[in-house]
């Protein structure tokens, strides 16, 4: 029966790639196979850092389609993305940041931009890259303050004042002496991790790490 349903349903909304929006061919899921070879990948190897963060890996760079999917995902409400995105992210962490964290989270949305949204695009992709790696993902920030989105802040020091403070730890007992994996969608300067991951130090997490769908080339 549910069998029948997929291919109705394909019939009626058939499914096309994230990043380039063809319609997918038979065995071809999130993404066609064109866009899965030529997609601006970051290398293998590649880690950085930010402040009160050891390493950041993101399997994309932000950039052409994957800038629009994102964009996309995250303003038009296409929600379906982020299985295949959480697929890319846990490919990542498990070439790149295996072994580096005891605890799977993501980076929050405030109330209130929650309520305009009507999702919390990191939390889908971090809960689709769990399942990816037969884990959980589970809340330790809360986002409290609303502030002016980081996109349209300007410069990295900009960002960092415009986020300073928005976040608190949600449960700091469970946070407490734990090595943290944050998952976001983007990462660009690094500043929203940055603060994320300062808050869960001050909680008593004892590193944080953090993955993302894409970031900005150096």
């Amino acid at each position: 029966m549910s069998q029948l349903k997929d291919r109705l349903l394909d019939i009626l909304f058939p499914p096309r790639c994230a990043f380039c929006r063809k319609l997918l061919r038979r065995g071809e899921s999130g993404m066609c196979a064109k866009c899965e070879a030529s997609l601006p990948y970051t290398p293998e190897s590649y880690l950085d850092g930010a402040d009160f963060v050891e390493a950041c890996a993101a399997p994309l760079f932000y950039e052409g389609d994957v800038r629009d999917a994102l964009l996309r995902y995250k303003f038009n409400g296409v929600t379906a993305y982020a299985g295949v995105f959480g697929r890319l992210v846990a490919g990542c962490i498990r070439e790149r940041l295996a072994g580096r964290y005891d605890l799977i989270s993501w980076v929050p949305l405030s109330s209130e931009r929650l309520r305009e949204r009507g999702y919390d695009q990191a939390m889908l992709i971090a809960m689709a890259a769990a399942l990816e790696l037969d884990d959980v993902a589970v809340e330790t920030l809360r986002k409290v303050v609303n502030v002016a989105p980081q996109s349209g802040t300007g410069s990295a020091e900009q960002r960092r004042a415009n986020i300073s403070g928005a976040f608190e730890c949600a449960d700091e007992e469970l946070v407490r002496g734990r090595r943290i994996l944050l998952i976001d969608d983007i990462i660009t300067t690094g500043a929203t991790v940055s603060e994320c991951a300062r808050v869960l130090g001050l909680a008593g997490a004892e590193s944080v790490v953090c993955a993302a769908v894409a970031r900005g080339r150096p």
